[in-house]
């Protein structure tokens, strides 16, 4: 018999079929099996008393399970000490400042000083050609002095018109008029002497000094070029740096709580920089403006700083802390003891028993780092500073860093674990579960 070819068994109708839908079959099962493995072992385990003793609680997840054990925080007291009270703003520093400009006009002989450094009041700045004025003062003198001889021999002819009076031998009217050109030389000689000691002031004003001590910046004009009194710009700028002041504003309902700790004490001010971590001088509050910004409803304060090492400049922007008050033997916690939920703000705080409370608290002022509490929580109390976002009242917690008293400590990790395989192998004979 011949054997069929493969065409003739292609050509039979359905047996190409038949025989690919075992080979599918047994190719999904093992699919299926390969798939469902992982869930199969899952369940199998879920089986032991170990996983049956693990059921979730009615808080839902791990944190607030019944059988899942203590949750672990970290705890810090609650503590009683002084807390400074600040009213916080935003300042500029307002050195006080002098432009040095000519008096008088001339050519700028030379500069003397340093740009950028310190100078003292009275010290020379710079000079102008004092030789027109000179010779200004030269010519008031002369004339003085002339005008000097006119009066001296005015007042000869007068005592000599006064006798000859006596003796009747001149007429009362040449005595008359003589007294008056005695009185019109010393008009004349003081005027002389105003424009002797103007040509002086006008000599001086050629040496030009500091009018105060400061730091002096740079010069806007340079030896040989014409100086002028009306220039603008002036020669340079001194800044008085020692002391120097601050200038900042507080909102005006702020402002009775200034006046009232003002009136007893001057209050002290601190500056920082600009990112408000780095201290940068202490002073004193120095003076309150007379009035109120309509526009923005602040007042302006001013405070002064010795800046003896020069850390504060003219137009640099500080943040300013005034300290109005001290709170003493207030109750104070870490600000990351703070939670804030639907009914306020609460702390948890630890019991004996190594549960947890939820304490409604009512906070005053803060530091950045710790806050007062002035109602809800006492001194002593432990608080949670970490961990309370798996917290709820009643929760069951585990102290950190042996941070729980000896008579208090929780069991050690694993005697749970190890009560529940005693117990199971006492109800199945021994066996290891």
């Amino acid at each position: 018999m011949k054997p069929e070819t493969v065409e003739s068994i292609e050509s039979q109708p359905g047996t190409g079929k038949r025989r690919l839908i075992p080979v599918i079959l047994i190719l999904a099962a093992i699919s299926a099996i390969w798939l469902l493995k992982p869930y199969l072992m899952q369940s199998d385990g879920a089986k032991t008393p170990e996983s049956q003793s693990q059921k979730p609680g009615p808080g839902g997840n791990g944190g607030f399970r019944k059988g899942g054990g203590p949750v672990a925080v970290t705890v810090k007291p609650v503590i009683q000490g002084d807390m400074p009270v600040y009213l916080s703003a935003l300042g500029t520093v307002t050195g006080v400042t002098a432009v040095i400009k000519p008096r008088v006009d001339g050519e700028l002989l030379r500069v003397g000083f340093k740009e950028g450094s310190k100078v003292n009041a009275g010290d020379v700045l710079a000079q102008i050609d004092p030789r027109p004025f000179e010779v200004q003062l030269m010519q008031a003198e002369g004339q003085l002095m002339r005008d000097e001889a006119l009066l001296n021999n005015a007042k000869l002819d007068l005592q000599r018109y006064d006798t000859l009076l006596e003796q009747d031998s001149i007429a009362a009217q040449q005595t008359a008029t003589q007294e008056s050109l005695v009185k019109q030389y010393q008009g004349t000689v003081t005027t002389d002497r105003a424009l002797v000691a103007n040509a002086q002031l006008q000599l001086s004003y050629t040496k030009i000094t500091a009018p105060i001590s400061g730091r002096v910046g740079l010069r806007a004009v340079d030896p040989g070029n014409i100086v002028k009194a009306t220039d603008a710009a002036g020669i340079a700028v001194i800044t008085q740096t020692q002391p120097i002041t601050v200038v900042f504003t507080l909102p005006e309902d702020q402002l009775q709580q200034v006046i009232k700790y003002a009136k007893n004490a001057s209050l002290p001010v601190e500056v920082y920089d600009r990112s408000g971590k780095n201290q940068l001088a202490v002073g004193n509050l120095l003076a309150i403006d007379n009035q109120i910004d309509i526009n923005t409803g602040t007042v302006k304060l001013k405070a002064q700083f010795d800046n003896e090492d020069n850390t504060l400049f003219s137009n640099q922007f500080v943040n300013v802390k005034l300290k109005v008050d001290t709170l003493r033997n207030a109750a104070m916690v870490p600000d990351t003891a703070i939670q804030t939920g639907a009914s306020g703000t609460f702390v948890f705080s630890v019991k004996d028993d190594q549960t947890v409370a939820v304490n409604p608290v009512k906070l005053g002022p803060g530091n950045g780092e710790s806050v007062v509490v002035l109602s809800g929580i006492e001194p002593g109390a432990m608080v949670v500073i970490d961990g309370a976002d798996k917290l709820r009242d009643g929760a069951q917690v585990k102290l950190l860093d042996n941070q729980a008293p000896e008579a208090s400590q929780p069991p050690p990790a694993g005697d749970g674990e190890k009560a529940r395989r005693d117990k199971w192998r006492k109800r199945n004979g021994g066996q290891t579960p």
